[in-house]
């Protein structure tokens, strides 16, 4: 999908351009590829005199790949965090192209922050100074709000879990937890992946702001737009620290809830041990007893069955109230 989003009377407004027409739309300010198709994307190459990096090479690694300059357009790639109000969040590489007075982007996802921003500038004196630097700003801040709004949701359900997990309990010697520890580990795992999303997002936005400002310390960019620049660099850099902050609180959490799986499986083996140990004095008696021979010193008295079996009582409850009054149960 492309759709072309030219200034008209103080806001964008967007349109969907006839490919087989060689002329844009007038005034043009905003290429906007979603998924583009070849023909897409050589009919947005004439336009905007730009040179759109394949899915392949978006994705790649490399900060050379990322961020680099051709011709003085800029090429910047990041990785952005989609489909955050689903159980299934994935990232996705999104280009930012800025050729002087022309902005292209290049994703392949649909993005919230992308939508919010679209539907602001729609809107009367939405973008009364909408230039395609400002509205490359506007997306990226539009951006790292998502991504505070994500590590808001991570910090919610990570200080939920910890509740629920170091809860102060009525019963304190109960065996049994009314928490499934297990299902606490998945949960915890979800919200580290979701974290590391994030994180690996703000590296790139980072990077970003840094590469765009070394870019533009001349006259190209103006005083207002290297102060939002600065600001997004202060966000990001504090979204950092305290994404780092979580990541911390998630390896506790984990480690915390599988110190407590250990503890419950000890117990639970610990109980089968003085089980064992209970059981092997009246195990003894019986074995005595059940012998096969002639002469058994008891084995004629009328009260010889009902002794043996008070005696193996009197030697399997004998351990238990010992290990009871020690504490050890």
């Amino acid at each position: 999908m492309l759709f072309v989003h030219s200034p008209d009377g103080g806001r964008l407004v967007a349109s969907t351009p006839d490919l087989a027409d060689p002329a844009a739309p007038r005034q043009a300010v905003w290429y906007d590829l979603i998924e583009p198709s070849a023909a897409e994307r050589a009919w947005v190459n004439a336009q905007a005199g730009v040179d759109i990096p394949s899915r392949e090479e978006m994705e790649e690694i490399e900060v050379s790949s990322r961020l680099y300059n051709e011709d003085g357009v800029e090429y910047m790639t990041i990785t952005a965090v989609a489909r955050l109000d689903t159980d299934e969040p994935t990232k996705t590489p999104i280009v930012f192209i800025l050729n002087r007075n022309k902005l292209v982007t290049v994703r392949y996802q649909q993005i919230k922050p992308f939508a919010n921003v679209i539907d602001r500038l729609g809107r009367p004196q939405g973008a009364a100074s909408a230039g395609a630097e400002s509205i490359m700003l506007t997306l990226l801040e539009a951006l790292v709000d998502r991504l505070a709004d994500a590590l808001e949701w991570i910090g919610g359900k990570i200080d939920a879990i910890s509740h629920d997990v170091f809860r102060k309990r009525a019963n304190a010697n109960a065996l049994k937890r009314d928490r499934d520890l297990q299902a606490t580990i998945e949960v915890v795992g979800r919200e580290g992946d979701l974290l590391g999303l994030v994180r690996e997002s703000l590296v790139s936005l980072n990077r970003l702001a840094g590469y765009h400002q070394g870019m533009t310390q001349g006259e190209r960019s103006s005083g207002d737009a290297r102060a939002r620049i600065r600001t997004i660099q202060r966000d990001v850099a504090a979204l950092s620290d305290h994404a780092s902050y979580l990541g911390t609180k998630v390896n506790f959490l984990l480690d915390a809830t599988l110190g407590l799986i250990n503890l419950e499986q000890n117990q639970i083996i610990k109980i089968f041990s003085i089980a064992a140990v209970c059981l092997m004095p009246p195990t003894l008696v019986a074995s005595v007893y059940g012998m096969n021979f002639r002469h058994l010193p008891e084995l004629n008295l009328d009260y010889g069955y009902p002794m043996a079996l008070a005696l193996m009582l009197v030697t399997g409850l004998a351990p238990y109230l010992y290990f009871k009054r020690k504490g050890w149960l």
